[in-house]
């Protein structure tokens, strides 16, 4: 099932998760639409999904940025080596915060807010999983 918007439900779960206050990294797995779906009511000149993508990316890079977060490391996917076959991804992107707090403050600015019609329209499937800083080892 595409998932591309975040539903109440799953934005409720992740705030009642224990938090220490410290740094997050969240995990973007991003599949494109060929054509962007802008709405009609968006008024964008049309695109590729990669092209709306970007738009997206230059306004929430520099909010990232504004709420003290920034890009980790971005790229193509480039094979899926352990997962279902049917499963592809175009590109992946891992973005820091430098907590919790500060990632639902970037998602309720309304600047935030007004740039989120480039993602819509650009994805055909994401996910955005929410990761500790740091690691097992």
């Amino acid at each position: 099932m595409a998932s591309v918007e975040p539903t109440a439900e799953q934005l409720a779960a992740f705030a009642a998760f224990e938090d220490d206050g410290g740094p997050i990294v969240m995990i973007n797995l991003l599949r494109y639409r060929e054509r962007a779906a802008y709405a009609a009511a968006d008024a964008e000149t049309p695109c590729s999904g990669r092209e709306a993508y970007l738009r997206y990316g230059a306004v929430a890079g520099q909010m990232v940025a504004r709420y003290g977060g920034g890009m980790v490391a971005g790229g193509p996917a480039r094979a899926t080596v352990i997962g279902p076959e049917s499963e592809r991804w175009d590109d992946f992107v891992l973005v820091r915060y430098p907590s919790r707090k500060a990632f639902f403050d970037m998602i309720s600015d309304p600047e935030y807010q007004a740039c989120v019609h480039h993602r819509s329209a650009a994805l055909a499937d994401s996910r955005l999983i929410a990761t500790k800083e740091g690691g097992l080892l």
